[in-house]
């Protein structure tokens, strides 16, 4: 599980002690991120079948420059979350990303956790800084396909993007249709989603798709004998959704009416090989 806005690593242990959770033998990665309110991106997996071999975080260098600082604050956006600027230097201090390198059930793979800048001043101005990040995460990708150019990576999180943006179209190279794909290069499920109108969040009544997770190339051959993607999808189960009010339909946060989950939808994928016989 990639999760992102998370307090401290406290939260994330509490969690894993949870009655429904605790004998699941869930474990944590964490890093402290430079982000002025606090929240940090991490990791919750499962001992009895990932082995973490290594994980690293790697911090995203932006500065107010990078974006309008005329405009911020003149497009207004349902977003809590804040590009803050450090007055002395210009820098805007967000979330590091986190990669996770490990063996699920004795394969290799490796995990990208992402939470990119927020739309704050607008999606046009900010853009820059998502593509900052998109940038870094591309080098994260090309740095392990130097090593293994068969590399099994999933790069997640809440990009603040949707799959169409420049961002993920672009810098990431991320395509929407498998037959696209070449060696090296990124599928993006979350664009067929979109496509059918399923998303991970709603503003003004419109849907978007920004909690994505991109696979590798060697993720979508169809020799079963290891692990392969099957499909994806959005978790958004009745309990988690508004079910009455202005926003009947939209993700149940926290609110004057009592508490909620989240304002975003997690989203999943399912990988699939052959038993052993």
């Amino acid at each position: 599980l990639g999760v992102a806005e998370i307090e401290n690593r406290q939260v994330l242990e509490d969690l894993c002690k949870q009655p429904l959770l605790a004998a699941k033998g869930y474990a944590v990665i964490h890093f402290d991120s430079p982000d002025r309110r606090g929240i940090d991106t991490g990791f919750l997996y499962q001992k009895g079948h990932f082995q973490p071999t290594s994980y690293k975080n790697y911090a995203l260098i932006v500065t107010e420059d990078e974006t309008d600082k005329k405009a911020k604050d003149k497009e207004k956006v349902e977003d809590t979350d804040d590009n803050v600027v450090d007055i002395k230097t210009k820098r805007i201090y967000t979330r590091d990303q986190i990669l996770m390198t490990g063996l699920l059930d004795g394969e290799e793979m490796h995990f990208i956790v992402n939470h990119w800048p927020s739309r704050r001043g607008g999606e046009k101005r900010s853009s820059p800084l998502r593509e900052a990040a998109a940038a870094l995460n591309k080098k994260i990708i090309d740095s392990l396909q130097v090593i293994n150019p068969n590399a099994k990576i999933f790069t997640m999180g809440d990009l603040n993007d949707g799959p169409f943006n420049k961002s993920v179209k672009q810098v990431l190279g991320a395509k929407g249709d498998e037959k696209e794909v070449q060696p090296l290069g990124l599928y993006n499920p979350a664009e067929k989603l979109m496509n059918k109108g399923i998303g991970t969040l709603a503003f003004r009544d419109s849907w978007d798709f920004f909690d994505q997770i991109i696979i590798s190339e060697p993720l979508l051959r169809k020799d079963y004998s290891s692990w392969r993607y099957w499909k994806a999808g959005v978790y958004n189960a009745p309990f988690m959704i508004q079910q009455t009010g202005q926003y009947k339909g939209y993700a149940l946060r926290n609110g004057a009416l009592g508490p909620g989950y989240s304002d975003h939808f997690p989203s999943y994928i399912y990988l699939i090989k052959e038993a052993k016989k």
